[in-house]
């Protein structure tokens, strides 16, 4: 197939990416740290730290890493922190001293942390203190020896820089980070060689579908996500200029590839949103720091928008915001762009490519939808059940080949095979379409789809559409067993009307969807499952 996204590419942006001369991250960081030395780089809870306090930090890090507790490159560390300070140090020390970072969820039960630290082997965890319990459940069952713990009051205005060692097991003693840090000033730090091939992180999949995999990325997987990402919005970033707001948690790929690392690179302010759940405190952050980037999930977006006084900031600065994680409901976008004037650029990717393989470059007059167009260096293949590419404008699984895809799961053979073409595509799972345009647009998960009486049905259409009912403020479907069309649609939706009924959102839907697609059951629910990142969980809902 030609390619038809070429021609929607920005004059000036190339549809491909140099090679680049960085050996690795850590080439990056000290060209960052070098260049913006005195410039801020961390707001973390209203104290700022500049890009040379970065630098000196998380060498005092690896210097403990390796002088104490003898990590080496390419052992394996797990960081289990929300989006403070901590993390950010602790990363660049994990990253410096050459080991592999396996980023964890803080909201974990043991169950899935306990398989996590055991599949990718983990001797050594960075942890936020309220974790703890659930690591001290699991503990005696992995390969856990040295316990970090850090505080969510590290590095800000209520540091005390007290040593806060505590012991969580009798046979684990753990040490604070603030303790690990004063250590590692005095300790000798020799840099190993690192280059592109090397792996810097192991990003666990979800797990929807089962136990969760490591995606293996390298080095020259996030340069080259980095580099892509870059050269796509070059007319939307001002280098040293940028103000950006993380509050996506730092441990998931979409943040933790734009917001911490490319960002960082380009010189930005970075204000950390530990708990973006506080919708009061997070809409202060907006107003008192003007950001000038933004990256968000569709139930962030909805939040902030129904939270008061979000309304009333001065949005002027804003330049370019991100919507990724899941989809941006179209009613959303346009509710967001009335409010703040700046239209949301939907991204798309996976843990598994690092994550950027496409973003909708929502600027100018041209409102589009959809996931836009491929990255540079990257190529998009629609394929059919047997494999074979389909039309333009008919849908199919997408599959993506280029620099930002995974090497493999961490271990696991098997599950890479399934998971590539003979001819070195990575097999997204999600059903796409490619339009006349040539512009993609995610339908939804083969795994979600919904099969009433032999026609497809999928979620993210209906939960789109009811997005547009006044009195409704989210909602989730999915399929259940149904005797005369083996499945039928059931919708779990949140009310902001109590006065909405069942039967006013079966009218509502009446009035846009076909027959079939009307849900046929209707529960109101008083909030929906989301991941820490706000991604509704419908597998959890399947529980109900």
């Amino acid at each position: 197939m030609n390619k038809p996204w070429f021609k929607n590419y920005p004059k000036n942006v190339s549809t491909e990416i140099e090679a680049g001369e960085a050996l690795s991250l850590v080439s990056l960081f000290h060209e960052a740290t070098n260049k913006f030395s005195d410039k801020i780089a961390f707001n973390n809870a209203d104290a700022e730290y500049s890009y040379a306090d970065i630098e000196c930090l998380s060498r005092d890090f690896s210097a403990y890493l390796q002088h104490e507790l003898n990590i080496k490159k390419g052992d394996r560390v797990a960081l289990m922190c929300p989006n403070t300070l901590p993390f950010i140090v602790a990363m660049w020390g994990i990253i410096r001293v050459g080991a592999v970072q396996v980023n964890v969820n803080p909201m974990y039960t043991p169950r899935e942390l306990q398989h996590q630290l055991n599949d990718a082997q983990v001797n050594t965890i960075v942890i936020i203190d309220g974790a703890i319990p659930t690591l001290s459940d699991i503990i005696d069952n992995t390969s856990v020896e040295n316990v970090i713990v850090t505080k969510m009051s590290d590095f800000t205005r209520q540091d005390s820089n007290k040593d806060t060692t505590q012991n969580i097991h009798t046979k684990y003693p753990s040490l604070s980070f603030i303790d690990a840090l004063n250590k590692g000033e005095s300790c000798p730090f020799e840099a190993p060689a690192i280059n592109q091939q090397d792996l810097v992180f192991l990003q666990y999949t979800g797990g929807t579908t089962g136990l969760s995999k490591g995606a293996t990325l390298t080095h020259g997987n996030i340069i080259a996500n980095n580099q892509q990402y870059r050269e796509l919005v070059k007319n939307e970033i001002s280098e040293g200029n940028e103000v950006i707001i993380t509050a996506i948690p730092a441990y998931h790929i979409f943040s933790l590839m734009v917001n911490t690392l490319a960002y960082f690179f380009l010189g930005a302010k970075n204000i950390l949103v530990a708990d973006p759940r506080n919708m009061d405190s997070f809409v202060e952050k907006f107003s008192q720091n003007k950001p000038t980037f933004f990256a968000g999930v569709n139930t962030m977006f909805n939040g902030l928008l129904n939270t008061q006084g979000f309304k009333d900031i001065d949005f002027s600065n804003l330049k370019l915001v991100i919507g990724g994680g899941a989809a941006v409901q179209a009613a959303i976008s346009d509710q967001w762009k009335a409010v703040t004037g700046t239209r949301i650029s939907e991204g798309y990717g996976l843990s598994e490519t690092s994550p950027m393989l496409t973003l909708n470059l929502a600027v100018g007059s041209v409102d589009v939808k959809g996931i836009g167009i491929p990255v540079p260096s990257t190529d998009i293949s629609i394929r059919d059940e047997n494999g074979k590419e389909v039309a333009i404008g008919e849908r199919g699984e997408l599959c993506a080949k280029g620099p930002q895809v995974m090497h493999g799961y961490w271990k696991n053979s098997e599950a890479t095979k399934q998971v590539m073409t003979d001819d070195g595509y990575f097999k997204t799972g999600d059903i796409a379409v490619l339009d006349e345009n040539g512009f993609f647009h995610i339908v939804d998960r083969l795994k979600d789809m919904i099969i009433v009486s032999g026609f497809n049905v999928f979620p993210n259409e209906i939960e789109a559409e009811v997005a547009n009912m006044e009195g409704i403020l989210e909602s989730a479907c999915l399929g259940v067993e149904d005797a005369n069309s083996g499945e039928a649609v059931k919708l779990f939706a949140v009310k902001k009307d109590p006065n909405i009924t069942e039967q006013d959102v079966k009218d509502f839907c009446r009035k846009s969807l076909t027959n079939y697609k009307v849900p046929k059951h209707v529960e109101f629910i008083d909030a929906l499952p989301k991941s820490s990142v706000g991604k509704i969980l419908r597998r959890e809902l399947r529980d109900k």
